[in-house]
């Protein structure tokens, strides 16, 4: 029998093209797996084949493991004091390996040994194309619909499959077998059987290597894409800059009549493409993000990450944009929150905040109307800007001398020292588990322990809304927030 098995390992070998290692080792693993079927638990079986002789021992092993870090396969493992009463220099992650009956290979019939050899030729051979597909350093997957699975898509290029699932396709987009298709390749996992490329026709990514691969100006050096963001099958917005200064960074990605941006928007079911010019500026590329819309006016908020843009009527329903797909593709491409509004929310929104200031300065600084009016015309929204804005700059305001300035950063700083007393006498109740909690500042406690949220319990109750009402953060941190006090409670379930 083993002068057979030697035969069946050179027969496979070189019908296969395959060393005769590789094909010994699907022998093993065909010999371990028949004899795991022996055991009732899930042991853990090695067995070896002399190369020359054919010859084959079985072995049971057990993995050494911390003595601290208990059994989690009990049929697998051994701690590391029961180990080294056997073996005394063992070592953790070692094996001690005991010696058992060997199955014979009658028992798992030569046919059935041959099949799982012959499984584990084809996934060596599988691997051996993935990397050499992947060798060649295509980011874009070219191929044909070859069949569906489960809702997605398998593409075939040559003898190597991808996988397009229905989330990364092109809404309404009808694509049956035999179709040619481009996707971009998003990464590669082996774990999956038969596809193991994972493709994507509706990430930013594949409409910007679309534009490399027709805008050899990119390829060059002379021009580079910045940001893409896209409303798949819809509409979508790239921003664009010129490394050379005779170089029309939107014409050349336009092309001549439009074939090049043509030849992208063709390939993605007819999505239109705004090219914007990328600019260092955030409130310019704003600016240019929103087009077709005219902008009347923006005020630009570093610490929300946030910008107020103001449009005439005829402009508002444009810079929004259908179901208001237009500033929300903005705010994707230039990555800062737009607030859309018409002159009178504007005006009211400003009004609002400047009634603010005026009652914080009022009330914290000890001064009149005139005197909180001089600050917010002069550009003060904060107690902080008044007490450590440089003195300089405060004794450039016409209407204050050099003892009213000095009195003002006084009191200021003393608010603020007051302010921040009571801050932490409030946030004294708050429990160690909140204060722990990852992505929880001294100011977010501060201002939960204000609303009466002392515990992890209470954030993890709190609506998005409401805490985003309590901290002024967006909707996606305080998601991210709530749903990271919230661990605790499923972990518990577990």
């Amino acid at each position: 029998m083993n002068r057979e098995l030697l035969m069946l390992v050179e027969a496979i070998s070189r019908e296969k093209n395959v060393e005769r290692d590789v094909v010994f080792g699907a022998v093993e693993s065909a010999l371990a797996q028949a004899t795991k079927k022996l055991y009732e638990g899930d042991v853990d079986i090695r067995v070896a084949i002399d190369r020359d002789t054919g010859d084959y021992e079985t072995f049971r092993r057990w993995h050494v493991v911390p003595d601290e870090a208990g059994l989690q396969l009990p049929d697998q493992e051994i701690l590391l004091f029961e180990a080294k009463e056997q073996i005394p220099d063992i070592e953790v992650d070692e094996h001690i390996e005991e010696p058992v009956d060997s199955v014979p290979i009658g028992r798992i019939g030569a046919m059935a040994a041959k099949q799982v050899i012959l499984q584990k030729i084809r996934d060596a051979e599988r691997e051996m194309l993935l990397n050499d597909f992947m060798s060649r350093g295509d980011k874009i997957f070219t191929g044909t619909v070859k069949r569906m699975d489960k809702g997605d898509i398998i593409v075939e290029s040559g003898r190597v499959e991808g996988r397009l699932r229905r989330s990364e396709m092109i809404p309404k987009e009808n694509l049956r077998s035999g179709d040619r298709v481009r996707a971009m390749i998003m990464e590669v996992d082996l774990t999956l059987r038969g596809a193991p490329i994972i493709l994507s026709r509706s990430a930013p990514e594949f409409m910007i290597e679309l534009f490399r691969q027709e805008v050899p100006e990119i390829e060059q050096g002379l021009l580079e894409i910045k940001s893409c963001a896209r409303d798949p099958g819809s509409r979508a917005k790239i921003a664009v800059l010129s490394h050379d200064k005779r170089v029309d960074p939107i014409g050349t990605c336009v092309g001549v009549r439009g074939t090049r941006v043509n030849a992208v928007t063709n390939e993605l079911a007819g999505e239109r493409v705004d090219i914007v010019l990328w600019s260092e500026d955030p409130a310019q590329f704003v600016i240019g993000a929103l087009a077709p819309a005219n902008v009347s006016s923006i005020v630009v908020d570093e610490e929300k990450h946030a910008m107020d843009v103001v449009v005439d009527e005829e402009n508002l329903a444009i810079a929004i944009g259908r179901g208001g797909q237009n500033v929300r593709l903005a705010s994707d491409l230039t990555g800062w929150k737009i607030n859309i509004m018409d002159a009178a929310e504007s005006a009211q929104k400003q009004a609002s905040e400047t009634d603010a200031s005026r009652k914080l300065f009022m009330e914290k600084l000890d001064v009149d109307e005139e005197i909180a009016d001089i600050l917010i015309n002069e550009g003060f929204t904060s107690l902080e800007e008044v007490a450590y804005v440089p003195l300089q700059e405060m004794l450039e305001i016409e209407s204050f001398d050099e003892d009213t300035v000095n009195e003002l950063r006084s009191r200021a700083k003393d608010a603020l020292l007051t302010m921040e007393i009571a801050r932490e006498e409030s946030a004294s109740g708050v429990s160690q588990d909140l204060r722990d909690l990852e992505g929880l500042t001294p100011e977010l406690i501060a201002k939960l322990a204000e609303h009466g949220i002392d515990t992890r319990d209470d954030l993890a109750d709190l609506a998005i809304d409401e805490l985003t009402e309590i901290t002024g953060q967006t909707a996606d941190e305080a998601k991210t927030l709530i749903l990271k006090a919230r661990e605790h409670w499923f972990a518990g379930q577990e």
